[in-house]
């Protein structure tokens, strides 16, 4: 059956100039402690120098992109639109995804299905999870404070233990509302919940009128796993105003990697990382404007699906989507399929047309590589993606073809820009009196620089992403069903450096790099997913580091990905996966078996 799409860039092979891919080196200062404290104060009070970190980050290069001239059309917004029915949701009760992991299982992680099973057989109710959980990520008793708690800013607890109550009054009387009844789950702090302000990991500053103002809804996504009866236990760590990928945070603490707490555990999603890495909770929603819910996730040994663009909800955005992390392919597709069923009072949103999983006697397993591109990634990292590569190609069906891509140094740099942009408009409408006043020194240089970005070179980054686009549809058309796969970074782990956790850390160089391959599904809406793949020696520290593998898919094809997910989950399987040492059994010390 032939896909229908709204707003389809159409299907056009980019020019042969715009396909050839010319790495350069950046050429960004990176700064930490005191140096970065005066280079910020210093441009955050100079146009001028703000003007020079602007060029100097290139950012208006891609309007001497080759090929790019006044012919090729601008987009501003990557809101392509599959038609067709948009309901009834799939079901969450399949017999894969409800079904329990063996209790030896290596490398075991708690899953809805745990928690469902708890609760069915009762060993013990929700309120035990809550109360069992609750000690862990409170910010709020001071010395008392748990290991775990960075992982999240804040806990409404008593909101949370009365749906705790609710919830197990609902097991009691055998009017619970389906699986995800009981389960705990963490949201961004940048999403937005009916009686938190979302502080998007800024230090509060109570002067400041958005501080005052706590949410008056809760965004879709999870309302609608509050409506299936899951918990919304806290508020997740975050780096500030999600403008980098380390999750180093000097406000809000940064969470920890807990597979090597010498290293970052990725941002900007970084609390979400870190909680389900150590098992605090299996579910976790967060943001992606450029890697956000895959790059902590790769660095965390855990999942992340970035939607297409509006799939679960619209923002006054062109990059960032809302979407799941999680602990476990099954319980990705469960969170998956609540928080994207259609909102009737979203015009953009509820026109989506349900992701279906393609045929598995029509549809062909087809991987895309585009060889130069993933040659960026560290000699570890590439190890693991081909071993990984090849256990698909063998063994799960998947042939192999090489494709090419266009404009991977220049559209890499205008999806920077184009978020900075945004963070920094952003900026304005919170405190326009003093838009760089709720920052860090690390995000004051990049917003103050990024209002110095002209008219002129945004609309050439919405010529550079018509062109991806209508590529990737021409893509599709050559190559029907087809996964782009590539690792879901260049590198295995961010280290932490001294100094970093002081006043924040700026490494533009490093940041470009370890968002090598999660920017084009930001740039063009498309859907993504990152799974573990395997795990390798670290530099500094104890324990290994995981690897993550991404595939990438046309718009609208969560589903396929997801299969896909479950196909590398195999692999996973195969080569064994790992827990984090310090990882916390949450359904254990509610039954009172566990140990933290």
């Amino acid at each position: 059956m032939t896909k229908k799409f709204a707003n389809h860039p159409g299907a056009k092979e980019a020019p042969a100039a715009a396909l050839e891919y010319h790495h350069e080196e950046d050429s960004n200062p990176p700064l930490r402690g005191w140096p970065l404290v005066i280079a910020s104060t210093l441009l955050s009070n100079s146009s001028a120098l703000q003007k020079w970190l602007w060029n100097n980050a290139k950012f208006g290069q891609p309007k001497y992109a080759p090929g790019l001239d006044s012919s090729v059309p601008w987009r501003i917004k990557p809101d392509v639109v599959p038609l067709g029915e948009t309901g009834p949701m799939l079901p969450l009760e399949e017999e894969y995804l409800i079904t329990l992991k063996p209790a030896d299982y290596k490398g075991r992680f708690n899953s809805i299905a745990d928690y469902h099973e708890l609760y069915k057989s009762g060993q013990a109710t929700p309120l035990q999870v809550v109360e069992t959980l609750l000690p862990l990520i409170r910010r709020d008793v001071g010395d008392k404070e748990s290991k775990y708690a960075v992982a999240f800013i804040e806990s409404n607890v008593e909101e949370v233990l009365q749906h705790a109550r609710e919830s197990t009054e609902r097991w009691e009387q055998g009017k619970q509302l389906g699986i995800l009844d009981g389960v705990p789950f963490g949201v961004k702090a940048d999403t937005e919940i009916k009686g938190y302000v979302s502080t998007m990991g800024m230090k509060v500053d109570e002067s400041v009128e958005y501080f005052n103002k706590p949410e008056t809804e809760t965004c879709w996504p999870a309302l609608k796993m509050q409506e299936q009866g899951a918990i919304m236990v806290g508020k997740m760590n975050q780096h500030e105003i999600g403008m980098d990928t380390t999750g180093c945070n000097p406000v809000t603490g940064t969470a920890t990697n807990w597979y090597n707490t010498s290293y970052f555990p990725g941002g900007s999603s970084a609390g979400a990382g870190s909680g389900l890495c150590a098992g605090l909770v299996p579910i976790a929603i967060g943001t992606d404007a450029g890697g956000s819910m895959r790059i902590p996730p790769a660095f965390c040994g855990v999942y992340g699906l970035k939607p297409t663009f509006n799939r679960t909800c619209s923002r006054a955005t062109s990059m960032c989507v809302v979407g799941p992390m999680t602990s476990t392919v099954a319980d990705l597709t469960i969170a998956y399929r609540v928080m994207s069923q259609p909102n009737p009072s979203d015009p953009s949103q509820n026109l989506l047309s349900l992701s279906i999983p393609p045929s598995p006697t029509t549809s062909k397993k087809t991987l895309g590589i585009c060889r130069p591109w993933i040659a960026r990634a560290d000699p570890d990292v590439l190890s693991v993606f081909d071993f990984c590569l090849e256990y698909l190609t063998t063994k799960r069906g998947y042939t192999a073809v090489d494709i090419t891509l266009p404009y991977l140094r220049e559209g890499q740099l205008a999806h920077a820009a184009t978020c900075l942009t945004e963070a920094a408009t952003e900026a304005f409408a919170r405190n326009p009196s003093d838009y760089l006043k709720t920052l860090n020194y690390a995000n004051r240089m990049l917003v103050s620089a990024a209002t110095h970005t002209p008219a002129t070179d945004y609309l050439s980054y919405g010529q550079i992403r018509h062109t991806i686009m209508a590529h990737l549809a021409w893509l599709w058309e050559q190559h029907p069903d087809m996964i782009i796969l590539t690792p879901t970074t260049p590198i295995a782990g961010w280290p932490i450096s001294p100094g970093d956790e002081a006043y924040g850390c700026s490494d533009g160089n490093l940041s470009i790099k370890n968002m090598t391959f999660a920017w084009v599904a930001n740039t063009s809406g498309c859907p993504a997913v990152t799974c573990p793949g395997g795990y390798v020696e670290a530099k500094q520290g104890e324990g290994e580091l995981p690897v993550g593998v991404m595939g990438m898919g046309e718009w609208g094809a969560e589903e396929q990905l997801l299969g896909f997910a479950r196909d590398v989950e195999g692999y996973l399987e195969k080569e064994g996966r790992k827990r984090p040492k310090e990882w916390v059994d949450v359904v254990g010390l509610a039954r009172g078996v566990g140990k933290e």
